[in-house]
């Protein structure tokens, strides 16, 4: 496709992003990988949750210090940010904040921010991350019910939940209900792999976007973090449509809220 083809079916992707009914299918690569992100909710909670995570191709999305930019190149950039466009809420964990300080913004692409949501289980950030200063899009920092700490950290707003008495962290089927009572049903799960993980594992996905680059680490931080397995019938076997982001390949799985046998109990 030429430039234009591709800002007129970006243009009318942009224009399903809210709550009216979808009217006549698109067509185009564009709209084959995102329309089903904008199709209503079939899960209960009421949202529609993306997740996606970019890695070597020996698994990889960070070195052992934790050094991540770039892995994906230009193509994945974009794409990352056309998420942003096409979700009401994009969440990251608070190691991503505290090792990237993203702004999580849609500067790639045009679209319009989404509202940013960290989850900082025991409020351990600080207010000098660029996510809660003032003058950006919205931020939510939702941490733990009995967390300590004021109702603000910065421009952003705090929000209290239940934790999870399983797999630790926040209990995220109450985030998801929480999302869509303020408004926010498409939720984009940015990172890092700790939270994609959590999300996976607590069957809260319906969408998978794994971008794979060319490059080898043979160390580094795993992609998936999920308890072990003792027989491969434990994992999670699903279909995927490759995409090419040059000179990366994107996976979109449609996982329908699936998670590994071994995450269930």
């Amino acid at each position: 496709m030429d430039g234009l083809a591709i800002e007129t079916e970006w243009g009318a992707l942009l224009a399903r992003r809210g709550a009216a009914p979808p009217g006549r299918p698109l067509a185009g690569p564009l709209a084959a990988l995102f329309a089903p992100l904008l199709a209503p909710p079939s899960a209960a909670d009421g949202c529609v949750v993306v997740g996606r995570l970019a890695q070597t191709l020996d698994g990889r999305i960070a070195t052992l210090s934790g050094s991540s930019q770039w892995i994906g190149g230009r193509g994945d950039i974009l794409h990352t940010h056309r998420l942003r466009a096409l979700c009401h809420a994009v969440v990251v964990g608070a190691g991503t904040v505290r090792h990237d300080d993203p702004l999580l913004t849609t500067r790639e692409c045009e679209g319009p921010d989404p509202v940013r949501v960290v989850l900082d289980t025991d409020r351990r950030l600080g207010p000098d991350r660029r996510v809660f200063a003032a003058g950006g899009p919205p931020t939510l920092l939702v941490c733990a019910e009995d967390a300590p700490g004021p109702d603000r950290l910065g421009a952003a707003e705090v929000v209290r939940l239940p934790r999870d008495p399983v797999a630790g962290g926040l209990l995220l089927p109450a985030l998801l209900r929480f999302l869509a009572s303020r408004g926010l049903p498409r939720v984009f799960v940015e990172g890092g792999g700790v939270t994609v993980s959590r999300f996976l594992a607590a069957g809260c996905l319906d969408r998978l976007h794994v971008t794979v680059a060319p490059v080898l680490l043979g160390s580094g931080i795993p992609a998936f973090t999920l308890p072990e397995a003792a027989r491969i019938a434990d994992g999670l076997r699903f279909r995927w449509t490759p995409y090419a982001l040059d000179p990366d390949v994107l996976f979109d799985i449609a996982l329908d809220r699936a998670r590994p046998a071994v995450c269930a109990v």
